[in-house]
């Protein structure tokens, strides 16, 4: 499994979304298609442009709450003052997809900042 975990400013747009999960993406060499799912933390669920972004990727949007949220936070490989304050972890993007990736997942890198938007992606602990 292949999550894009997302982190975000208040209002952004799904424009913003999609342009940081490409741009991800592409500094991994990798492909919209390799993708299973997009993950944000439970703060970010009624960001309308989050969700837009997984509806025209045809993804699941899976909201991690603060508990997984926290659990990832140590293997985070990026580190914002605001997100710790805020969301209780050194990075939404990362720690995001970590929790959705599973047990043993790993940060392809670390998270890419386009604009008001973070994107990390993880790949499950069991992918080849």
């Amino acid at each position: 499994m292949m999550v894009a975990g997302i982190g975000s400013r208040k209002g952004v747009s799904a424009e913003d979304v999609l342009a940081a999960i490409e741009t991800a993406l592409e500094a991994h060499g990798l492909a919209v298609t390799a993708l299973s799912a997009l993950a944000t933390a439970a703060p970010k669920k009624d960001e309308a442009a989050i969700a837009a972004a997984g509806r025209a990727l045809n993804l699941p949007l899976i909201i991690v709450d603060d508990a997984a949220l926290r659990g990832a936070a140590g293997d985070t490989l990026s580190h914002s003052d605001l997100s710790q304050e805020v969301a209780g972890t050194p990075s939404v993007s990362e720690a995001s997809a970590l929790a959705v990736a599973g047990a043993g997942a790993k940060l392809l890198g670390p998270r890419i900042v386009l604009g008001p938007v973070t994107c990390a992606i993880a790949i499950s602990g069991d992918a080849p």
